[in-house]
């Protein structure tokens, strides 16, 4: 008896295959949709790529002003030699304008930088899923919206990602590329190799809130706001401590306006909803100023007010400081002492000896009081090798210097800073050496970065005398000052500290007595944070040094600075905000603990959050 034949088996059902996305090489038509100055600069460094780029925005103003834009900063680079005219010529061919989404149809990639706004973004994304061609990728140039929503409310998830380009686009090198759970990986694959193409450096990362630039660039830029508000310092002086004690190319307050303060907040309420961090909790003045139209420079009104809306030229306001008004001269000042044997203490003895002040450099042995002299010579002599100096100026400041081993040698100075260790202790029993020693009306500094002056102040008779002067380190070379003021500190030792940094050459700034003052109580929570990042496997240390330093301006990513640092100083800093502000947000990060309990303190033990060659 013949066996019944058994059936063929039943194909599995299988998933649709999505289209191949196209490869860095055959995208050729990219539309951008909207016009502002992100939008334009993007487009501008895509059609100078070769590519044919069509720009959308529903304001003819908005496109016509772009137009202008590439017309400019391309006769710009041909003044510039970066390219020909015949190179401008083509590039301004490549580049067209629409008020109509339907002209998307042909691109193959589309980017979409309209304001962040979830609403309007859906609306752009849902109109496009009837545009474009299936294979076309949809990217958002979102930096505080879920690119993961969108692409889950479009027709083709696996198309949608973030790439997130920084202003102004044609400078800045970091493009972030931000994948969701949804995206597939040819998509990613294509516009990252996009991003090189141009130029650019594309860095991978995940679908949250401020992605890593801004995730960080935002919480740092908030608590600058909220500085500002509680009138802790002054705009001016807020923004020059950071940029002259941190080295960055805009002041927090300044970088605000020229990103819009209604961005700002945008991204910092997305950041808040993810992370219910209090950092991130919009400062209220943001509110303030953005309901009240004060965008910062596109409205000519900001934290600072401009010339004119888009212009980058500051005029005077109610808040800019006028001439120095009449009030207490300050105390004349010939001889400096400087306490310490350290880098700190030679470097500010190094200032005072170069303007010419007589300088009585005292530690606490002869042997360690030379020592801190010839660490000076040594500074003053790499500055005659590099032209900085001349030998008679060198052996000038080299002579004002007189090392001593007891602080009786400061008897007759007109001010008194002391650099020792950064232990409150020490200092205490340092100012009440100096309140005995010194002469009366001598002013009497510490150069601390974290502790209270005042606590210093109260050690002495005369607390009146006492202010605070933070050099940064390398003192001859950092041009900030912050001056501490305590309740008690009387009106002409302020006067005398400001009138000894312009002798000096140094620019002051004025802060009250609390922890961090202005540059620390910024930049340490910023690094905390970038620790939080690595410790929840966020990104890498490379990745976000290498997003902070291209995306940011930073001269050093975070990681790179905490090992610089140290990362036990690091660590007491940020327990002594975290005292001080008692906000669960700053405390210090456990793997930053950690690292330290191991002894890992950065490139002076030899391994940090890196490793380092032995010297």
């Amino acid at each position: 008896m013949d066996r019944p034949s058994t059936p063929p088996p039943s194909p599995l059902p299988t998933a649709p295959v999505a289209p191949e996305a196209p490869d860095a090489r055959n995208i050729r038509t990219v539309a951008v949709i909207g016009l502002g100055t992100m939008g334009t600069g993007i487009a501008g460094v895509l059609a100078r790529s070769g590519r044919e780029v069509i720009g959308i925005d529903v304001s003819g103003t908005a496109a016509a002003r772009a137009v202008r834009s590439l017309e400019v900063t391309t006769a710009r680079a041909v003044r510039r030699e970066r390219i020909t005219e015949r190179e401008r010529q083509a590039a301004l061919a490549r580049f067209r304008t629409s008020r109509e989404l339907r002209e998307a149809a042909g691109a193959d990639l589309v980017i979409e930088v309209v304001p962040e706004d979830y609403a309007l973004k859906h609306e752009v994304f849902t109109a496009l899923d009837a545009v474009v061609r299936p294979d076309t990728i949809l990217a958002t140039g979102t930096n505080a919206l879920s690119v993961t929503r969108l692409a889950a409310d479009s027709a083709r998830p696996e198309r949608v990602l973030g790439l997130h380009f920084f202003n102004p686009a044609p400078a800045m090198k970091l493009v972030e590329v931000v994948s969701s759970v949804l995206t597939a990986p040819a998509a990613v694959a294509a516009v990252t190799a996009l991003a090189r193409e141009l130029g650019k450096v594309p860095v991978a990362v995940g679908d949250r809130p401020g992605f890593v630039a801004d995730g960080l660039l935002f919480g740092y830029l908030n608590q600058a706001a909220a500085m500002y508000e509680s009138r802790y310092a002054t705009r001016e002086d807020i923004d020059a401590a950071m940029r002259l004690g941190c080295g960055l190319p805009m002041g927090p307050l300044a970088l605000l306006d020229l990103i819009g303060i209604d961005t700002a907040r945008t991204v910092l309420e997305a950041m808040y909803a993810a992370s219910h961090d209090r950092l991130h909790a919009p400062a209220p003045v943001l509110a303030q100023l953005a309901e009240a139209g004060l965008t910062g420079r596109k409205a000519g009104r900001g934290f600072y007010t401009y010339d004119a809306p888009h212009s980058a030229v500051v005029v005077a306001d109610a808040q800019t400081p006028g001439a120095a008004a009449d009030g207490p001269a300050g105390r004349e000042v010939r001889s400096v002492g400087v306490v310490g044997s350290g880098t700190m203490a030679a470097g500010i003895a190094e200032v005072f000896a170069k303007a010419r002040y007589g300088v009585v450099l005292a530690a606490r042995t002869a042997e360690k009081a030379e020592a801190a002299k010839a660490r000076v010579a040594k500074s003053l002599a790499r500055s005659v090798e590099k032209g900085r100096l001349t030998a008679v100026e060198r052996e000038g400041a080299l002579a004002a210097i007189t090392p001593a081993d007891s602080l009786d040698a400061l008897a007759e100075v007109d001010l008194a800073v002391e650099a020792v260790a950064e232990d409150l202790a020490v200092k205490q029993q340092l100012f009440a050496a100096l309140d005995k020693v010194c002469r009366p009306g001598a002013v009497l500094a510490t150069t601390t970065s974290s502790l209270p002056v005042i606590a210093c102040a109260r050690a002495t008779s005369r607390p009146e005398d006492v202010i605070g002067m933070h050099f940064f380190n390398p003192a001859p070379a950092m041009k900030l000052v912050e001056l501490v003021r305590t309740v008690l500190t009387a009106d002409d030792a302020h006067a005398t500290a400001r009138a000894v940094c312009a002798r000096v050459r140094k620019h002051p700034v004025d802060c009250g007595d609390r922890a961090g003052f202005i540059v620390n109580a910024l930049l340490f929570p910023y690094l905390n944070n970038a620790v939080k990042m690595v410790q929840e496997h966020y990104a890498s240390p490379d990745d976000i040094d290498a997003a902070m330093k291209l995306g940011g301006g930073y001269p050093m990513g975070p990681f790179e600075l905490l090992d610089v640092v140290g990362l036990d100083v690091s660590l007491a800093i940020e327990k002594v905000l975290h005292r001080e502000f008692r906000d669960p947000g700053l405390a210090p990060a456990p793997l930053l603990e950690h690292l330290v309990a191991a002894g890992c303190l950065g490139r002076k033990t030899g391994r940090g959050f890196r490793e380092y060659a032995k010297a």
